[in-house]
């Protein structure tokens, strides 16, 4: 048996016990399987009359015969309607019996034959042999019982095969069900990160890959806020280039953007993870430092930035401003910026450039 109808059966909970409820649900008793099996040999010596006729009759109708295929095909489902029809007059209907309907069951899903097709084609057949037992027992009572159990077990097949069908269009289902949900989750993750690289490319300065100022007051609120939660003072550091200007003039722009990318990889370089450092503007540079007292700014990061500069360009010098928020002071961003800036600036015309 196939992974497949193996599945099939876990699903339906086919058992022994069910095969044995069905029975009982459709009256099939054991005088009634002993009824059916007594008429095998009626059934054997006119079976290939009966299959001629009734696939004459099938022919007939015009969607079916549209599926029966050609001549090598229809010869094979002769062949399986035999076994079927044989079947029927076993006297044995237990798990491999029910077994062997759900493999016609699926047989039939897979080449998308209607319900309407095979119950008509399941009613033709029941006329058929209906004929047979009504033209070959001659006891009325016992033809009475034989056709009762014919249409008992015709129903118990019916069951099978509705329940076969049902599960395999609903595991079709669940299947198209957990496709689109797994589209729909690849599709949301390949938007999210479409929408995580546009915000970083919106919030990201080209030139130095350090963020730019679109969010710098949006971060800045954020650090302030968590730093009087926790009681942490937090500095900013303002710095620009010492004339830029004058180097763009004499060596030009790609000398100047050159520098600018230097200064930026050095601030990477030496910030820590917690830190927000941003490109403010031209040779401009803004470090949000949680958790940094002024003079440590002074005596760490700056130490470590022109220590990390040095190794990568001479003669450059900074004009550098910091300014430090209390954890109790009630002090704007803007306000903040501003002052590290004027100190900057007061650094720039003092001469105390680093």
């Amino acid at each position: 048996m196939s992974q497949t109808e193996q599945a099939l059966l876990e699903q339906l909970k086919i058992s022994d016990f069910d095969i044995e409820y069905r029975k009982l649900l459709f009256s099939l008793t054991n005088e009634d399987c002993q009824l059916l099996e007594a008429c095998k040999p009626i059934v054997e010596v006119r079976i290939d009359q009966l299959i001629d006729r009734f696939y004459e009759r099938q022919t007939g109708v015009p969607e079916i015969a549209a599926m029966l295929g050609d001549a090598h095909a229809l010869e094979r489902l002769r062949a399986e309607q035999r076994n079927y029809v044989l079947g029927l007059f076993s006297g044995i209907y237990d798990l491999e019996y029910a077994k062997h309907r759900i493999r016609v069951g699926l047989s039939h899903t897979c080449v998308r034959i209607e319900p309407k097709l095979y119950l008509s084609s399941i009613n033709m057949l029941k006329s058929l042999l209906m004929e047979l037992i009504i033209e070959n027992i001659a006891d009325e009572i016992k033809r009475h019982a034989t056709l009762k159990a014919l249409n008992a077990l015709l129903l118990f097949d019916v069951h099978l095969l509705i329940d076969a069908h049902v599960q395999s269009l609903m595991a079709e289902v669940e299947a198209s069900r957990k496709q689109c949900e797994h589209f729909v989750a690849s599709l949301e993750r390949k938007v999210q990160e479409r929408t995580q690289h546009l915000e970083r490319l919106a919030s990201t300065d080209p030139l130095t890959g350090l963020q730019n100022i679109r969010f710098l007051h949006q971060t800045m609120t954020r650090i302030l806020r968590a730093a009087q939660r926790r009681s942490e003072y937090v500095s900013v550091v303002f710095l620009d280039i010492n004339d830029f200007k004058a180097i763009n003039d004499t060596h030009g722009h790609q000398r100047g953007d050159e520098l600018l990318r230097v200064v930026g990889a050095a601030i990477q370089q030496i910030s820590r993870l917690e830190d927000s450092c941003f490109r403010y503007g031209g040779d401009e540079f803004c470090m949000i430092l949680p958790n940094c007292r002024e003079a440590e700014a002074h005596a760490l990061y700056i130490g470590r930035l022109n220590a990390a500069l040095k190794h990568q360009v001479e003669n450059v010098r900074l004009s550098i401003g910091i300014a430090e928020a209390a954890p109790d002071a009630s002090i704007e961003p803007a306000e903040l910026i501003r002052l590290a800036d004027k100190r900057m600036y007061q650094a720039k015309r003092m001469n105390k450039g680093i």
